[in-house]
Parts: C-alpha cells; sequence; structure tokens
C-alpha cells in the first residue's frame, strides 16, 4: 500500500501563506484567509474544539452517520473512490468506510501536509487492503485529481459543515467545483443548521478558550513560518452572530496600537482594529437544497438530528 502524500500543483505553502498574508492586511477592513488556520499545530487545535462540550457539530454529526450509514452506503454504492475534501482527524470516514462495498480507494484532501500524514499513517494500518491516496491541496483551487487504475466511480465526502466559511457565491462556485472534481458523482456534505444564537455564541467562544488559541495560531504561525513579529496577546478573540447573515464572524481585534512586519512589510493597527479571519455561515435545509441545486447538484436524501442542530445531504450530479 503506497501512502505517500502526492501535491496538487500549486504554490509552495510557505510563499502562498505570505502573499495572502500581505495581501490580506493590506486590505481595508484587513482579513487572513481562513485556510491557513490549518498548519499541524491548527489542526490539532481544531481537532481539540470538536471535543468541547459547547461544539455541538462534531458529535451530531457523528451520531448521524452511525445511525444512517447503511442507508448512506447504498446510495453511494460499491466499488466506489472516496474523495474527502479537507480531510481532518479521519474519524468520520472511517464510519463510512466500514459502511461501503468494496471501497475501492480512499483520496484525502488537505492543505496541511504533516497532518495529514500523521493521520493517513494511522488509518492505513486498520484498512490494510483499501488503496490510500492522500493529496496535499488546497481544495478551494481547481483540481484535477487524476484517475486511478480502473478509473472506479467517485464520490466526495465534505463533512464539518466546512461549506459554511464561505459566502453563499462563493460556496456554490466550490461546490461547482467539486462536481467537476468528482467527474459525475455524488457528494455527502455536512451542513449547520440556523439555531439558537446563544447555542451558537458559546459553540465559537468556549469556555476552556481552544477557539481563542486556534484564533491567535494564524498570527503563531506567520511568526514562525514568515519571521513575522506579531505579538499574539495583542489581539484578543472575538466571533458574534450576524442574525440578518446567519453567520458567525471571527475577529482578532487589536488591544492598543500597534505595528507588525511581516515579509518587509509595516502594518499598523489600531486600537479596537478588527482582522477578519473566518465566517461560518448556517444555513436552513431548503436554503441549503436551493444552493446546491444552483451549483448543478441535484439534492437527494438529508438526514438530520431531533434538534435540527445539523443536516447530511446527498447530493447527485
Amino acid at each position: 500500500m503506497d501512502t505517500n502524500l502526492a501535491r496538487a500543483a500549486a504554490p509552495e505553502p510557505e510563499e502562498d501563506f505570505a502573499a495572502s498574508l500581505i495581501a490580506g492586511l493590506s486590505r481595508q477592513p484587513k482579513q487572513l484567509a481562513c485556510k491557513f488556520f490549518y498548519d499541524a499545530e491548527g489542526s490539532h487545535l481544531f481537532d481539540a474544539i470538536c471535543a468541547m462540550p459547547e461544539y455541538y457539530q462534531t458529535r451530531t454529526e457523528l451520531a448521524l452517520l452511525v445511525r444512517h450509514a447503511g442507508e448512506i452506503a447504498r446510495l453511494i454504492g460499491p466499488d466506489i473512490e472516496i474523495v474527502e475534501f479537507g480531510a481532518g482527524a479521519l474519524t468520520k470516514i472511517r464510519i463510512l468506510l466500514d459502511a461501503l462495498e468494496r471501497p475501492a480507494a480512499y483520496s484525502p484532501l488537505d492543505i496541511s501536509g504533516d497532518y495529514l500524514g500523521q493521520v493517513v499513517r494511522a488509518l492505513a494500518g486498520d484498512y490494510p487492503a483499501l488503496t490510500l491516496r492522500p493529496i496535499v491541496a488546497d481544495f478551494t483551487q481547481p483540481l484535477a485529481i487524476p484517475a486511478l487504475a480502473g478509473a472506479p466511480r467517485r464520490a466526495g465526502f465534505f463533512p464539518g459543515s466546512t461549506i459554511g466559511n464561505f459566502r453563499p457565491d462563493a460556496a456554490a462556485a466550490l461546490l461547482r467545483r467539486m462536481r467537476a472534481t468528482l467527474n459525475g458523482g455524488g457528494l455527502l456534505i455536512g451542513v449547520d443548521l440556523v439555531k439558537d444564537p446563544r447555542r451558537l455564541h458559546a459553540a465559537y467562544n468556549d469556555s476552556a478558550g481552544i477557539t481563542e488559541a486556534f484564533n491567535k495560531n494564524l498570527l503563531v504561525r506567520a511568526n514562525r513560518d514568515l519571521g513575522a513579529d506579531f505579538e499574539p496577546d495583542g489581539f484578543a478573540h472575538y466571533a458574534p452572530y450576524n442574525s440578518a447573515a446567519h453567520r458567525i464572524e471571527m475577529y482578532l481585534v487589536s488591544l492598543k496600537r500597534q505595528s507588525v512586519h511581516v515579509a518587509g512589510r509595516r502594518f499598523d493597527f489600531a486600537p479596537g482594529e478588527p482582522v477578519h479571519t473566518e465566517d461560518s455561515h448556517k444555513y436552513t435545509i431548503e436554503a441549503f437544497r436551493e444552493l446546491a441545486a444552483h451549483a448543478g447538484f441535484r439534492p437527494r436524501a438529508v438526514w438530520t438530528d431531533p434538534e435540527r442542530l445539523f443536516s447530511l445531504h446527498w447530493l447527485e450530479s
């Protein structure tokens, strides 16, 4: 079994990070791209967030996968290559792999090569007969994944409601690119639902401060990888819910007047100035099905929990 990491054609991670950071800090208001949260440390911090009692998303989605695994597997069909966009700890894919009939291959895509290598090596020992093809790639960019020998059918897996990190137009564009990558295959996708704002606030402002550390890790990474001189404690984590737009908005807010240097460039921050780092959109089931249809998919089955906190959707091309 070959578990060596393949790399999609893209700039080196540090080069891409530097260009994105400089461009984002040059804007008004300032912003940082959330895809750069996920270096090895950021990925581990996100795993810790998923285990927090306030963060209902992961345990609810896991319960849905366990409860409906057989039905999902029948819809996906046998002899399939599963392509997971933004692979995390690989806990969820195990549920799917165990339920599928003769899965042909598993191709996880992630931007963090170090983290992806760790989790795929752990998976390989438990699935010795499964072809594994981990790919270091930015799934937000156009992808061309070469067909495997025998060209098995493909199905996509996009759990965790990561689709919520994109504004609706960008989310539709991403779904279109995924559909093209899957060559006509379907997509199983997790989508967080609109709910009580108090529950949302608690999920993104956990009492242990792990989400704060995750947010500030962008600055720690910039210091380590790019030689920047951010003072992480000079920024506050701030994650309010925008009820009109149905989204959590995450920021790093400067606590004082300060200057930061990145790749020879100086960036000034005023006291109270926000740096936008992430959105997390919430949908109604009907609104997401409409978005998926707009992207060219045919919405089919949908599963949700009794409290309607979270949903899983099976989309066909």
